[in-house]
């Protein structure tokens, strides 16, 4: 008896472990009640002459409307019509091989809004955004530093290039830090599988695209660092990538047709060159090596041109935003892409999701060239429907040169207010993120030669000007490091490790410097929280004179004096000489040290001072 019985339960797990070899499903799952409801499924067999099996769907509301073989044998495109009528339940899906069958499960979900979450609700200027890597924020699961089965096994907290074991728990964790800090808004590095060989922490070369990383939880913890989030009444921002993959993802090892990827005769690596792409004078040729150049050789370009690839792109950003109860969504490498494609998928998510806010990574030179990306007035035959971009514009060529060249006719702080009037190009320059600094860069504190009061004034900026602000993690407790290379701007954030000698949340080991910065940090940040006339209102800047440089938030209800002196003296300031915005006001009250401040003053050298202007 024991014996027939040991052979059924062999004979079930081995029929079991066929069964799940047979086909895997490409989204694994969707949702009734989309807009998108013709999903346009990718199932991927075990052997070359899958494609040649014929499948039949049998679920009330599921229609099977086309069944196309991909040139590579072991995949098919299932385009399934999801009807109103569906009911959430598990999709029969039946592949038929001769005299053999198999059955396999495609699961259809509830839409989350049929429960009361609240999601895709877009980040906007009344945000704060706060930017980390979780595997160097904190590691609050250490049963999940290695995970067994990949690649890359390596946990080494001195190394810059390895693993550190930071995780979504250890995120969880600390979200009083976060919100206490004034953070509304969490944006991570990418937590989808990277099972790559090395260098996997950054998490930008994904090797499936429905798996989320194991080392930082899983799917389990995403949705359960959502949920934290949301039940805050904060926010969550998706960090995605659609221009390449990790060389070890499926796509680039077995590829479903050889078009998936762009092929050059030998590697051909993009010229980083964004101009070829608006040029007026520009070679096509340069143009397509900008766009379909692949950004390095372990990330193989996707061929956005091909319908198939970007379908499953599109509907992933969708299931995403779905699945785990996403707000928003940064763009990696906005350039490189397919601008035609970009527009379709930012389309088709803001269709699915009206209030769903999205920005790209435009690292380039020049207003003219980052506008180009985003939606702007500009009169070109290729417009973007791109809401907003990561502003390494104010960064490059406004704070930076703010804050450590001498002022000038076009130099210093001057580069600032230039750079800033420029915004007549944009649609909505407010819905730029603005920043410091952030994993690819040199920290802020670094390039301001570790200068305690230009970090102060660097983040009083940030927390005050137009746009988004978006603060890179340890920037508010001076973490400091050069770029080159990169690890050096990605070291662990102190009190994330048990044991760690110096901790950030609770300010233990800190110097006096680390905490009076996060101090200011955290004032001005909470303060903006209730601050209409800078979350959403309006700004008046004057011409910078002698490193003076004055501007205003302001609306109906509220005027927030903003008074930067870049030079090495201190400046008088008369509110009378501000008239426009001053009048009928008396006094200020400074944001952070509650101070009034009357009539005529003077600010110290090197400093920046914050007024909520009294009447």
């Amino acid at each position: 008896m024991k014996k027939s019985f040991c052979l059924l339960v062999c004979c079930q797990l081995f029929l079991l472990s066929i069964h799940a070899q047979h086909a895997q499903f490409y989204p694994t799952n969707w949702f009734t009640g989309m807009k998108w409801n013709k999903v346009q499924v990718l199932a991927r067999g075990g052997y070359n002459e899958f494609n040649k099996e014929k499948v039949r769907v049998n679920y009330p509301g599921v229609q099977l409307q086309k069944l196309t073989p991909m040139e590579n044998g072991k995949y098919m495109v299932l385009d399934l019509l999801i009807s109103a009528s569906a009911k959430p339940g598990i999709v029969d899906i039946v592949f038929s091989n001769g005299d053999k069958t198999v059955i396999e499960k495609w699961p259809l979900k509830a839409k989350r809004n049929g429960n009361g979450k609240s999601y895709a609700q877009g980040v906007t200027s009344a945000d704060f955004i706060y930017f980390l890597m979780p595997d160097r924020f904190s590691n609050g699961d250490e049963s999940n530093d290695r995970v067994a089965g990949l690649r890359d096994q390596s946990l080494n907290r001195d190394s810059i290039y390895h693993r550190h074991g930071g995780d979504m728990q250890g995120v969880i964790n600390h979200l009083d830090y976060l919100q206490q800090l004034g953070v509304t808004t969490l944006w991570m590095t990418p937590v989808i599988e990277n099972d790559m060989p090395n260098r996997t922490e950054h998490g930008y070369a994904f090797t499936d695209h429905y798996q989320i990383e194991k080392r930082f939880g899983g799917a389990a913890a995403y949705k359960k660092l959502s949920d934290a989030l949301h039940s805050r009444g904060m926010k969550l921002i998706q960090d995605a990538v659609y221009n390449h993959i990790g060389s070890y993802h499926f796509i680039a090892k077995d590829a479903p047709a050889k078009d998936w990827l762009h092929q050059w005769p030998k590697f051909t690596q993009t010229s980083y060159k964004d101009q070829p792409l608006f040029d007026p004078y520009a070679a096509k040729s340069d143009a397509k090596r900008t766009a379909d150049g692949w950004f390095t050789t372990e990330m193989p370009d996707l061929n956005q041109n091909n319908p198939y690839v970007a379908n499953f792109l599109i509907q992933h950003a969708i299931w995403s935003v779905e699945e785990f109860g996403v707000d928003g969504w940064r763009i990696d490498t906005y350039l490189y892409n397919d601008l035609p494609f970009m527009n379709r998928c930012n389309k088709a998510l803001t269709d699915e999701y009206p209030r769903m806010t999205l920005f790209g990574e435009v690292w380039v030179h020049g207003v003219i060239n980052q506008a180009y990306f985003a939606e702007n007035k500009l009169e070109v035959p290729f417009k973007s429907n791109l809401q907003g971009v990561v502003d390494f514009q104010t960064l490059f060529y406004g704070i930076q040169p703010a804050l450590n060249q001498p002022f000038g006719w076009t130099e210093g702080v001057n580069k600032l207010y230039t750079t800033l009037s420029n915004d007549l190009i944009y649609k909505d320059p407010m819905r730029n993120v603005i920043f410091l600094d952030n994993h690819d860069m040199t920290r802020f504190f670094s390039t301001v030669k570790e200068d305690v009061e230009k970090q102060k004034m660097g983040i009083g900026w940030l927390l005050t000007c137009r746009g988004i602000p978006q603060l890179y993690y340890g920037t508010e407790i001076i973490m400091k490091g050069e770029s080159n290379p990169d690890g050096w701007v990605r070291l662990d954030f102190p009190g994330g490790w048990k044991g760690d000698k110096k901790n950030a949340f609770t300010g233990e080991g800190l110097t006096a410097d680390e905490k009076n910065v996060q101090e200011y940090t955290r004032i001005l940040a909470n303060f903006r929280k209730t601050a209409s006339a800078i979350k959403t209102g309006k700004m008046m800047q004057y011409l910078p004179v002698d490193g003076l440089y004055v501007y205003f938030r302001y609306d109906a209800s509220q005027t927030v004096m903003c008074i930067m002196n870049t030079s090495d003296k201190e400046k008088k300031v008369d509110l009378s000489d501000f008239a426009e915005r001053t009048n009928g006001f008396t006094k200020g009250k400074n944001v952070i040290s509650a101070e009034l401040m009357q009539g005529q003053f003077t600010i110290p050298a090197k400093k920046m001072t914050i007024l909520e202007l009294l009447k």
